[in-house]
């Protein structure tokens, strides 16, 4: 298939954060209440900086946006230093002061984390989808916690962790923790939000950035699934996309 999608080179990475801040305010203020998926990871956290920044000079209207959380480490939640949650709290909820009630996270802590799967689910429902999914890309294609060869059509789920990620996933921690098992939005309810931001930097992710969007639209890399969305903007610094081909 042939990629439908929008591909923004910028030259370093605080302009790919700017960039991307500004088509999501571009987006938000066309939407009464906005729902953002929100990935935690390094490629993201330029643009939460620059929303910040954004908010605290009027730009952008917290009052509306309503937040899901892309995924979670089981075991943890926002009070475990270095979680998904405790960095988009100390990146973006907290800067931003969002109130608790508008932000829907999964726990991995939680006794049942197929209920947990089912009460993202249902927020996202009660809030008419997802406008605007932010993510970022694993060294092995990975988009959230859905590891090579995740079935397309699942939705939220507890996922085994790739040796690969649990090994990258040490970076956000300062002493090794147990990364077996993630709980995450599934690709199928990724791929029903309006918009996708893919959003990748550093020459490390280059290799993977070239199969994902050179490479045959196959089920083995989540992420190339990414560019059969018929919304989907994709933000890379120019290490990121070091050796990609031209379309």
């Amino acid at each position: 298939m042939k990629s439908i999608m929008k591909l923004i080179i910028a030259d370093t990475y605080e302009d790919l954060s700017r960039m991307a801040a500004d088509n999501v305010l571009q987006l938000v203020k066309s939407i009464e209440h906005p729902l953002i998926c929100t990935a935690s990871g390094d490629s993201p956290a330029g643009l939460y900086r620059e929303l910040v920044d954004r908010g605290a000079h009027k730009q952008l209207d917290i009052d509306p946006l309503h937040f899901v959380g892309l995924d979670e480490w089981v075991g943890m939640d926002g009070n475990d230093e270095g979680s998904c949650r405790y960095h988009l709290n100390q990146q973006l909820f907290y800067p931003l002061k969002v109130q608790e009630e508008k932000i829907c996270f999964f726990n991995g802590r939680a006794k049942d984390l197929n209920v947990e799967c089912e009460k993202v689910e249902t927020f996202i429902q009660q809030h008419g989808g997802i406008d605007i999914a932010i993510v970022g890309l694993g060294l092995n294609g990975h988009v959230g916690m859905n590891e090579p060869g995740t079935p397309q059509t699942i939705r939220s789920h507890v996922a085994d962790i790739d040796p690969l990620t649990q090994q990258v996933g040490q970076k956000y921690f300062t002493k090794k923790q147990p990364l077996s098992h993630g709980i995450t939005l599934g690709l199928a309810t990724i791929m029903e939000a309006r918009s996708i931001f893919l959003l990748v930097s550093g020459s490390h992710k280059a290799a993977i950035v070239q199969k994902i969007l050179n490479e045959e639209v196959s089920g083995e890399l989540p992420a190339i699934l990414l560019r059969q969305h018929p919304s989907l903007m994709v933000y890379l610094d120019k290490e990121a996309a070091a050796l990609i081909k031209p379309f």
